[in-house]
């Protein structure tokens, strides 16, 4: 370090220098996250050629040793030779920052690729890539190597590789068939810049690939992944066609059931923006030019209360929105603010006013716009920033949605009068929740007379300390009473399994007599309006016997909690409570007390029993074997699963929503074929020792 500071100081990164010294401005991250974004540059200049009508086929294969490699049959990158640098057009694409066909030229009128750096900053960060052109009868390749072109001395990224020297040479390398065209990439991630444990994430590229494919129907997109593991050794292929588009994908993320058919909205508008134009000289001109913004809509609203809104650009998805989303709700809430004013008195609405919240409830929205050359921020292009797109989204939202109001068909205007009924069901919710919340206090012993009269409350005030034990049965509350510690344990017992809620309505719920009481003894509201704050206690143990039954009943709670009070689970304070399967006394001999052990599964049993055999011990026969919590004597059910400093509990924790809600939905949902096939995949992991017969 030193205190003069001067030009001397200063580096001018040439070229592709720049995409290796600060890769996280290029592609976000070096981890997974980097390497998958890497990979679906090259995968959208496939799809942006699907668009533009050229190609409809895409393959991806993860191979063996560590490379993916990306082909289509479209146009193929141009092979011929640019004026301005003197190169093919192969290597301007992969050497050149902010060089391709994407900046108004003419060959693409919407494409998700916009600053022409994506192909060559994934060049820069691979150790070695290879690229093959079907174009005019000929195969023309060429590779690279950190960016640089020139020749390997065989297939592996290891090999010897020689630079060009005086000039490039974009090589023959076959003949390809007549009218073929395509493009063939391969390229091995450098690990000088990714972390060591950077790898590519089967899962998450088949859902983007899902995803694409709804959004360009009729592309089909197949990933082939020859990597091996432990579980798996021999290749798997998945391919994805999706003919009916974004209703099919609202239909597709939809987690409940419709109150209101997928309705599609779609539309045009026009608008001006002046930007820079090249010209034929070289020179940069402000013009001003006309764009054209096409949208398309689906919007379906369910039974639920949760939100699934996805946007695209281009089909690149902006996951923070932007002017089309705002655009959007800007102009669904005009609508059904209006809707709601002129059936106010139909609807009972009084001087209530409507918010966004009541109208995004249980909604499920894909919302798409084409136009040439958007303006995103930053190169991962997650919001899109062009004003104009705002108030053409929001002007056809208006105009579709309205026509839909006003239709006089029978379909539309029950629907329409359903939805009118949801969302002011979920306003008057929300109003009915505030004041709840605002005259809800912690209850005092002296004030638990409003709460269920099976409650056995305890005597502390303070949440964080107290706990509220989900107890299965009346025999088993009457031994817990006696084994809890009344200073902070409560007790709520239920009668067996509660009602599935992933199937029933949300009015079915709540007039369920075990559903309300837990909801009502948590104290903090349940879907939307839940209030963690406001929760009563601390933790929330379920406590269930030990058997298959149990566990059903485990399950149903755990569906509860996941859909009306998801944020108890969040926060980490759902506990299950571990009660032991079997009691088994060891026989000391003379006047030395014997010893009680607990054992929690049949595997546990057999390798305690062995161990005593082993050493000499014998133990009292018959072994206890528990059927259920009323089994146990307060001491017991103290010792093995309520007393803090000898119990076990399993915390329920929540780390991917998105995985669970599909896991709950195939489960416990109305869909019987995914569970059916679930059941019968998952059958081989199941030992018939596990089962408690």
């Amino acid at each position: 370090m030193t205190a003069e500071y001067s030009a001397h100081h200063l580096q001018v990164l040439e070229g592709l220098e720049a995409v290796r010294k600060r890769p996280g401005m290029y592609i976000g991250s070096t981890d997974s996250r980097g390497l998958m974004h890497c990979l679906w540059e090259i995968i959208d200049n496939s799809v942006d050629e699907a668009l533009a009508g050229h190609g409809s086929r895409i393959d991806i294969v993860l191979h063996a040793d560590g490379s993916v490699e990306v082909r289509d049959r479209a146009r193929g990158i141009p092979v011929d030779i640019e004026p301005r640098t003197g190169l093919t057009g192969v290597e301007v694409v992969f050497t050149k920052l902010h060089a391709g066909g994407k900046f108004g030229g003419g060959s693409y009128a919407a494409s998700g690729g916009l600053h022409g750096v994506g192909a060559s900053v994934v060049n820069a960060l691979s150790e070695r890539l290879d690229v093959e052109v079907d174009r005019g009868g000929k195969t023309w390749a060429m590779s690279f190597h950190r960016g640089e072109p020139g020749t390997f001395a065989n297939g592996s990224p290891d090999s010897t590789f020689t630079p060009f020297e005086r000039s490039s040479e974009l090589r023959v390398a076959g003949k390809a068939a007549r009218g073929a065209t395509g493009t063939r990439i391969r390229y091995w991630a450098d690990r000088q810049i990714f972390t060591k444990d950077a790898a590519f994430a089967l899962a998450e590229l088949e859902q983007r690939a899902r995803q694409t494919a709804f959004l360009v129907p009729g592309l089909e997109i197949v990933i082939r992944d020859e990597r091996s593991d432990s579980e798996r050794t021999e290749p798997t292929e998945t391919s994805f066609r999706y003919d009916g588009g974004i209703s099919e994908f609202a239909e597709f993320l939809a987690p409940d059931p419709a109150v209101t058919d997928t309705w599609r909205l779609t539309g045009t508008g026009r608008f001006t923006e002046t930007v820079p134009v090249l010209q034929p000289g070289g020179a940069m001109v402000a013009t001003e030019v006309e764009r054209e913004c096409h949208v398309d809509i689906a919007v379906r609203w369910g039974t639920g209360y949760e939100t699934v809104n996805r946007s695209f650009v281009n089909i690149i998805a902006t996951p923070k929105g932007g002017t089309h989303q705002q655009g959007f709700e800007q102009a669904l809430m005009k609508v059904l603010r209006a809707q709601i004013d002129q059936n106010a008195r139909k609807l009972k609405v009084g001087n209530d006013k409507l918010e966004k919240d009541d109208l995004l409830a249980g909604l499920t929205a894909v919302v798409t716009v084409s136009l040439p050359e958007p303006q995103f921020e930053g190169q991962t292009k997650e919001v899109l920033g062009t004003p104009a797109v705002r108030s053409i989204v929001a002007s056809v939202v208006t105009k579709e949605l309205g026509a839909r109001f006003a239709s006089t068909k029978r379909d539309d205007k029950a629907q329409t009068a359903q939805l009118l009924d949801k969302v002011v069901s979920e306003m008057k919710a929300r109003i009915s929740a505030r004041t709840h919340k605002e005259t809800q206090r912690r209850k005092n012993a002296l004030e638990s007379s409003s709460l269920p009269a099976k409650l056995v409350d305890c005597r502390a005030n303070d949440v964080d300390g107290t706990e509220l034990f989900i107890v299965e049965g009346d025999s088993a509350l009457g031994t817990a009473k006696l084994a809890r510690n009344s200073e902070f344990q409560a007790l709520l017992p239920i009668r067996g399994k509660i009602l599935n809620v992933q199937k029933a309505s949300i009015s079915d719920m709540l007039g369920n007599a075990e559903c309300a009481s837990i909801i009502q003894v948590v104290g903090a509201g349940s879907g939307r309006s839940f209030d963690l704050d406001a929760a009563r206690y601390g933790k929330v143990i379920m406590m269930s016997d030990a058997d298959v039954d149990g566990a059903h009943i485990r399950t149903l709670l755990l569906t509860l909690f996941f859909r009306y009070m998801r944020p108890l689970v969040e926060a980490g304070r759902v506990y299950a409570a571990v009660p032991p399967l079997h009691r088994v006394i060891v026989m000391n001999p003379g006047s030395k007390p014997n010893e009680t052990i607990y054992t929690y599964s049949e595997q546990e049993l057999h390798a305690l029993l062995a161990k005593l055999t082993k050493s000499g011990k014998r133990w009292q026969e018959p072994i206890q074997r528990y059927k259920g919590l009323g089994e146990m004597d307060a001491e017991q059910l103290a010792t093995t699963t309520m007393d803090r400093s000898g119990r076990t509990l399993r915390r329920v924790r929540l780390e991917d929503a998105e995985a669970a809600a599909s896991v709950f939905e195939m489960l416990m949902g109305n869909e019987v074929a995914p569970r059916r096939e679930f059941i019968v995949d998952s059958s081989a992991r199941l030992s018939r020792e596990r089962i408690d017969a």
